[in-house]
């Protein structure tokens, strides 16, 4: 469903993204990890067409992307790592707004918005402004305002910074019941617990390459021979103990 192949992004004499290619199939989430500064996020960027790579391609379905007015874009969701909410609107006027952007409107919306506020558990908040919801509640409105267009992809950059475990892990349910329904699922994490949980596969990027793109039981049989090894273990193993500030 998607397949990146070979991107490389440069920003003056940094190589924030270095050859970087793979695949996605459908119905399959996929945890992209890396440190600080590794190339995750402009990896997502280019996917969604917010960043022009230097070189390499984007597909979906077999199909490359070409430039923004391209109708395959519309099969992309994202949900980026910054809450995108207006505070003084409702929750329902937000996924409105956003709903509009792809030119949803009448019922067509009406009927997006209470499926994408019933699945992430907000259906009896929707004439609430968004300036009084929780940290988790705006969460998981930013992952309904991306569904609203129901794409065929989702890309998640570091969808549970900064909430609680319970939100968290409604966040999660979320997201396995859309890979159920056969989503094709990015999401890049500093959590680890998070990748065991909700993988299929893992891809760890450092320095802006691809290091690993494995399943977690195989990453961690690459590094011993039992499964006591963590994938903490594993990805520090591949990427170093330095800092990266």
């Amino acid at each position: 469903m998607l397949e990146v192949r070979h991107l490389r992004k440069c920003y003056s004499s940094v190589v924030a993204v270095d050859d970087v290619s793979f695949s996605i199939g459908r119905g399959e989430l996929v945890a992209v990890l890396g440190p600080n500064g590794a190339g995750k996020t402009t990896t997502v960027s280019i996917i969604s067409g917010l960043v022009t790579p230097d070189a390499g391609d984007v597909h979906i379905d077999g199909k490359r992307l070409r430039g923004d007015a391209d109708p395959g874009k519309r099969r992309i969701g994202l949900i980026p790592q910054d809450v995108a909410l207006y505070d003084e609107l409702s929750a329902r006027h937000n996924l409105q707004f956003f709903g509009a952007l792809f030119g949803l409107g009448g019922r067509a919306a009406d009927a997006a918005i209470e499926s994408v506020l019933t699945l992430v558990g907000l259906a009896d908040r929707g004439g609430d402004r968004v300036g009084t919801f929780s940290g988790g509640m705006k969460r998981r409105l930013n992952l309904a305002a991306g569904l609203m267009h129901d794409p065929d992809i989702l890309l998640l950059d570091e969808p549970t910074v900064g909430v609680d475990p319970q939100s968290r892990n409604a966040i999660f349910e979320n997201l396995e019941e859309l890979k159920r329904r056969g989503k094709t699922l990015l999401y890049t994490t500093h959590y680890m617990e998070e990748a065991e949980r909700l993988a299929d596969r893992v891809i760890i990027i450092d320095h802006g390459r691809v290091v690993a793109d494995d399943s977690v039981t195989r990453l961690r049989h690459s590094l011993s021979a039992t499964d006591r090894v963590s994938l903490e273990e594993v990805f520090l193993s591949l990427t170093g103990r330095s800092l990266r500030d």
